[in-house]
């Protein structure tokens, strides 16, 4: 916690919690159903009974609480306060018990906490790897709580080299001030809501305002994740050879992946151990 409040403090960190208490409030029986159809669409199984799932940067805790509703024990991590109280308020509203699903404070870059957890069958962390600050630290300990046999679903962006680092630069503006948060605000949600709207939905007869009010494939809400993108800061990417290669050298063999291909977003990846 002492490092988190550092980093925020230092300009050097999003509030990344801050952004999934408000979309919490938005959390209903129809996100949930998507969330637990994406859940099981990605690993591949129909239920998750008697196996153990380790949420890594468990955010809003949604998906934490699919793998529950899928059967799952469940453990949840976040490294931000305010993702942990958001995960912890999302557990008590369904009245989930520790035995059931776990919520506690601690980060992918210590080691030894790691180590402390043990080994899960299912191990996920969905767009979390990349904001960490090292990311190379992060996948070699994230490898250390899969079982032999088990799965781990991750989720990096996509390297894009100069227009990766045209990113970089944004996020950290975002992050510098309150000034440059709207600046950077005012300049790009309108530019995501004229691209979207009129050069994508409306030259193929959709509606232009549906895109900003439905969910996505996961159950996330595109216009919360605009904040989370547009200061998302620590931020790094990597290339799906960089990836591949990193986890056949620690003994993963890929199952399946979902990639962006020449642009922005996260490619998917899921290993087997």
């Amino acid at each position: 916690m002492d490092i988190w409040q550092k980093e925020v403090k230092e300009k050097k960190r999003f509030e990344f919690g801050k952004n999934w208490l408000k979309y919490r409030n938005i959390i209903d029986d129809e996100i949930i159903s998507c969330s637990i159809s994406s859940l099981k669409l990605f690993f591949g199984k129909e239920n998750f009974n008697d196996l153990k799932f380790i949420d890594i940067g468990s955010g809003s805790g949604l998906f934490s609480l699919s793998a529950s509703k899928l059967g799952a024990t469940v453990h949840s991590i976040d490294f931000d306060i305010n993702s942990v109280y958001c995960t912890t308020s999302l557990k008590e509203k369904y009245n989930l018990n520790d035995e059931q699903w776990k919520v506690e404070t601690g980060s992918i870059l210590d080691t030894e906490f790691i180590l402390s957890k043990g080994t899960f069958d299912l191990v996920y962390a969905w767009g979390v790897l990349h904001h960490t600050g090292n990311m190379d630290l992060a996948l070699k300990n994230i490898m250390l709580l899969v079982k032999d046999n088990g799965l781990i679903g991750i989720s990096i962006y996509n390297k894009q080299y100069l227009i990766s680092n045209f990113w970089l630069i944004i996020k950290k503006l975002y992050c510098s001030s309150i000034v440059m948060k709207y600046i950077i605000i005012t300049i790009f949600i309108p530019f995501y809501f004229v691209i979207g709207a009129f050069f994508i939905d409306l030259l193929k007869f959709k509606n232009p305002f549906k895109r900003y009010t439905s969910m996505g494939k996961r159950g996330m809400s595109f216009y919360y994740d605009w904040f989370d993108w547009l200061g998302g800061l620590p931020y790094e990417a990597a290339t799906p050879k960089e990836i591949e290669e990193l986890f056949a050298k620690n003994g993963f063999l890929l199952v399946k992946k979902n990639l962006v291909g020449n642009k922005l977003g996260c490619n998917e990846y899921v290993f087997k151990k």
